[in-house]
């Protein structure tokens, strides 16, 4: 018979857990005569080739006698021997460009299905997370709110006070934890799960191509994943002006005594609160009428009376018009509401949102379509325009939450070598803002809800009806709930709260799994907790919880 004669058939075995299983299996399939065998335990799967297909019965006969379990099988080899990238040898099954959470995410997950994998970094291995975003800013958020607790506390009759600050050794300090972190959950994986690390900057040649400062390499699929990094609006003066990012805000030798932020979304919030509480000036400004404009309107009030109660100084409605620098200074021109201001200030942030890294990729040669921000464009198997090429994280200017990248990631790999076909979804996303009070949400709007046809119901609940709020003496903040009025299903949950971090996973899980106000009622809240403060919301959409004794459910 010739090679067309051949069926290859892709089968399901289970039990298989060690190499010594796939050599077991390896041998009961070629005891009936098939051929050009490939087994991977970790995907529980094995493809071979048969002349006759009426052989498949004994083929799964001989593998259950071994002790293994065969499962489903799939005649794959009209579409396998047509198919001429097949035949083609690469140099990796994944080549991932970028080192970050999806990134690492990918990488684990294809190694776990037998994938040769590559990854390309032309920086810090890392990514934004560990290294410039979440773990760096929320060390130094904490040590600027335990100064400021030190020096703000709200009980009469405790004296704290609080000596100068180190700045040096505080950044110095936050380096180390980085490092740490970076080694441990980065840097140590790569050996760990054998996939090869490649440094140096990534353009693609052609779709299944890519060149590294000279050295070319090959690739079945594509992973993106080179993250976001700070926007520059254009401001008339600011490219002339010492200007901050996230990134080196972080970095700051001494202690600004005023600050100017412009932008007041939430990475504008954590960092000038920062300074605010390490004792420098904050103005925020921008150009929306309130602070997270796409939050619920009650969130934005909430946080704006906490930091504006706090010292911060928050301007809104701004237009900006140009910004100087005058040795040290730096000046802000404004008009707020037709009335022109000057904002001075030793420091200014930039925190007005974040750019898709993507301008050295050279996408176009690899066929892959990118939006109007740079962004590449996914659909929802994070496929760009080219199948072979995917994309996930900040890439992709979807919600920028390293849990995202990393969930992304996982689906990439999924897809592209695990033999899945598996669609994102990010319906319930959790975000948390980590401000003092923080803020947390999940799910929609009551605008957003409305919008999207039903009939909605909401409660507020004042921060000041929770008992867990009343003897922290921190009452500034709020809970809200959005419900469909048919179904009294959450469809989510806002709140301004201490540790609202940590509250809101419990809403993550009421509005993924469409439970009913009257489900989050029936549970036990723990007393003095401020995860209580979900359960009084429920109560809040029929009852007035002011008049409700302490634990009353």
């Amino acid at each position: 018979m010739t090679e067309r004669n051949k069926k290859q058939i892709q089968l399901v075995v289970q039990g298989m857990t060690c190499t010594d299983c796939e050599r077991h299996v390896s041998h009961a399939l070629q005891s009936v005569g098939a051929e050009n065998i490939s087994i991977s335990f970790r995907r529980g799967e094995t493809t071979f080739e048969l002349f006759n297909l009426d052989l498949l019965d004994e083929v799964k006969q001989a593998i259950a006698k071994t002790g293994y379990q065969p499962g489903e099988a799939e005649v794959i080899n009209e579409r396998q021997h047509t198919d001429t990238k097949k035949s083609v040898h690469y140099d990796y099954d994944l080549l991932i460009i970028g080192s970050g959470g999806s990134a690492f995410s990918a990488a684990i997950q294809a190694v776990s299905y037998g994938a040769k994998v590559g990854m390309v970094e032309r920086g810090t291995i890392g990514g934004t997370c560990v290294n410039i975003g979440c773990v760096p800013s929320k060390t130094m958020l904490r040590a600027g709110e335990i100064n400021h607790l030190a020096t703000h506390n709200p009980f009469q009759g405790l004296n704290t006070s609080a000596g100068s600050i180190d700045i040096v050794q505080l950044i110095a300090r936050k380096n180390e934890l980085v490092g740490e972190l970076r080694q441990h959950k980065y840097i140590d994986l790569i050996e760990e799960y054998g996939f090869h690390l490649i440094q140096g900057e990534a353009r693609f040649v052609d779709a299944s191509i890519i060149e590294v400062d000279g050295r070319k390499m090959t690739a079945q699929n594509f992973l993106i994943s080179t993250g976001a990094s700070p926007a520059v609006p254009n401001i008339e003066g600011l490219k002339n002006v010492d200007y901050l990012t996230s990134t080196t805000a972080l970095e700051v030798k001494e202690l600004p005594k005023r600050l100017a932020v412009i932008g007041s979304g939430y990475i504008a919030m954590e960092l000038g609160q920062m300074f605010h509480n390490l004792g420098a000036e904050v103005t925020l400004m921008q150009r929306s009428a309130r602070v997270l404009k796409a939050y619920e309107p009650e969130v934005s009030e909430a946080i704006t009376k906490a930091l504006t109660d706090q010292g911060m100084n928050i301007i809104t409605n701004a237009t900006f018009k140009r910004v100087e620098q005058d040795g040290t200074t730096k000046r802000v021109y404004l008009t707020v509401n037709g009335h022109e201001q000057v904002v001075e200030a030793e420091a200014l942030l930039i925190a007005t949102g974040r750019t898709p890294n993507t301008e050295a990729l050279h996408l176009q040669a690899a066929g892959v379509k990118m939006g109007d921000r740079g962004e590449v464009i996914v659909d929802e198997y994070l496929r760009t325009s080219h199948p072979q090429i995917y994309a996930a994280g900040d890439v992709t200017m979807g919600p920028q939450f390293v849990y995202v990248a990393a969930y992304e990631g996982a689906i990439v790999a999924e897809n592209t070598v695990g033999g899945g076909h598996k669609k994102v979804d990010l319906t319930v996303v959790p975000g948390v803002t980590f401000t003092s009070p923080a803020i947390a949400t999940v799910g929609q709007t009551e605008a957003e809800a409305t919008s999207a046809g039903y009939e909605v119901i909401a409660s507020v609940l004042p921060l000041e009806a929770v008992p867990r709020a009343l003897v922290n003496r921190e009452t500034t903040g709020v809970f809200k709930l959005v419900a469909d009025a048919k179904t009294r299903k959450i469809l989510g949950a806002h709140v301004v709260a201490e540790n609202a971090g940590d509250v809101i996973y419990a809403a993550v899980l009421a509005v993924k799994f469409g439970l009913t106000i009257e489900d989050l009622r029936s549970t036990l809240a723990p007393y003095l907790t401020m995860a209580e403060g979900l359960k009084l919301a429920t109560l809040t959409f029929d009852k007035d919880v002011s008049k409700l004794s302490c634990c009353a459910g």
